[in-house]
């Protein structure tokens, strides 16, 4: 049978653009269609527009240390509009670029809705078209709890279009969403509070790394409050919002900011026209080449709910460019060893494992640990530490895992991550030369395993 297409892509996201791009790029003939915006969450309302308003709150922070400089500086005065302004003429140009980029490589890009019909069919805006392959890359979407007053709340897409910033600002959430914004509104000067329903937010990193952070973001004066939740949110005469908490407490904010979670995007897509299945979290379900129930339809990125990382949808989307159309070239993608960040004040870099998975994995485990005070820091007021930390196989040497909390941690942890993927041993990690004076200089000067 002849298709309109060889490949269909749903969603001109990070993994769909990769996937539609590289596909062309093999000689397909393929289509992306796009309702929102162009470049998904990363460009639009995730990780690019967030490091942009993490950049502008660390400005307080720069002009109080620079006077252990010598610098005499004014009163400096922020303003909310300005940042929001030109952080949405950013996004615009990223927008272009990504239009170019599908377009210049011969995509045909369909701007609409697109709904399953069949699984070699898509209807968007009334036309019809066939294709052999049906990729699903429509990601994620942030969700707050059904709660009384929930619409008085607002979710991470919403907090990058604010009017005004926020007197009082109380984020909910243990993650690294949850845990970015509230240093964003603290930095940016509203009066922050983080509320989780947890013990200690950051759930799944490492357990020395959470504390660390606990302690420092403290220290900044951040108000933490673990173990807490929301029963209900009401709006108050005046405007402002008063949140009944669990425990029958009252707070009272300008805004409450929910980052407790984000759901598959599926939204009439049209799956029960097809043989689609979803897992038990609601996300579709795939094989390990990105196959789901219905052979011609695959999907990659949040959408299937693995990890749910700009860098991690790229790889899959080339993953399945090259297995569908250059197969000589196809591998799996593999992920271990995958490296993130969170853009916290001060920020967290990790790759690998941490402690408590490696003990728990069975490895006789060998801890390197150093905190510090940045040298940056040593002329100043500020009393934050850094933290560096490596998990180590004492019977193989081998690095398992490298943990940061401190400046630049993404920036140093990016570098450690091939060194891992390589295999590593801390006895490399010793005989390699340090950059001095730098912060990254202790990774390889961690000399005595923590009793």
């Amino acid at each position: 049978m002849a298709y309109d297409f060889d490949l269909f892509v749903i969603g001109a996201g990070s993994g769909g653009v990769r996937a539609a791009r590289f596909a062309a790029g093999f000689g397909a003939k393929v289509a992306v269609a796009e309702s929102r915006y162009l470049g998904g969450t990363c460009v639009n309302v995730g990780c690019v527009p967030k490091k942009l308003l993490v950049y502008g709150a660390h400005f307080g922070d720069d002009f109080e240390q620079a006077e252990g400089y010598g610098w005499s500086l004014d009163k400096a005065d922020f303003d909310w509009a300005t940042l929001i302004a030109n952080k949405n003429r950013e996004i615009e140009r990223l927008n272009g670029i990504y239009r170019n980029l599908l377009v210049n490589s011969g995509v045909e890009l369909l701007e609409g809705h697109a709904r399953l019909l069949d699984p070699h069919k898509v209807e968007i805006n009334g036309q019809h078209y066939s294709a052999k392959h049906i990729l699903l890359a429509t990601g994620g979407w942030p969700q707050i709890p059904d709660i009384p007053g929930r619409e008085h709340a607002i979710n991470s897409n919403e907090a990058f279009f604010l009017k005004t910033l926020p007197k009082r600002v109380l984020v909910v959430g243990g993650g690294y969403i949850a845990v970015e914004f509230a240093g964003i509104f603290q930095g940016l000067g509203a009066e922050t509070s983080l509320l989780y329903r947890g013990e200690l937010f950051l759930r799944g990193f490492d357990g020395a790394v959470r504390q660390h952070l606990k302690d420092e973001l403290t220290r900044r004066g951040l108000n933490l409050q673990f173990n807490a939740d929301i029963a209900r949110i009401d709006k108050q005469a005046d405007g402002s919002l008063k949140a009944t908490l669990k425990d029958g407490r009252e707070l009272e904010a300008d805004c409450v900011f929910y980052a407790t979670g984000r759901r598959p995007m599926l939204d009439n897509l049209g799956l029960e026209n097809t043989g689609v299945k979803l897992d038990e979290r609601g996300f579709i379900e795939v094989d390990d080449q990105y196959q789901s129930a219905e052979p011609s339809i695959l999907a990659i990125g949040d959408v299937i709910g693995r990890v749910q990382l700009t860098p991690v949808a790229l790889a899959e989307g080339m993953a399945v460019a090259r297995r569908l159309f250059k197969p000589e070239q196809y591998r799996l993608v593999d992920y271990q060893h995958i490296p993130t960040a969170v853009f916290s004040q001060p920020p967290i870099g990790t790759v690998g494992l941490t402690e408590e998975q490696a003990r728990e994995a069975g490895h006789p485990v060998q801890i390197f640990e150093s905190r510090f005070r940045p040298m940056k820091l040593t002329m100043t007021e500020c009393q934050e530490r850094t933290l560096m930390k490596l998990v180590v196989d004492a019977r193989t040497d081998k690095v398992l895992g490298c943990h940061m909390v401190g400046p630049d941690a993404g920036e140093i942890v990016q570098g450690l991550a091939i060194a891992l993927k390589a295999g590593a041993t801390k006895q490399l990690f010793d005989e390699t030369i340090g950059v001095h004076p730098t912060a990254a200089e202790e990774f390889v000067t961690l000399r005595t395993p923590v009793a």
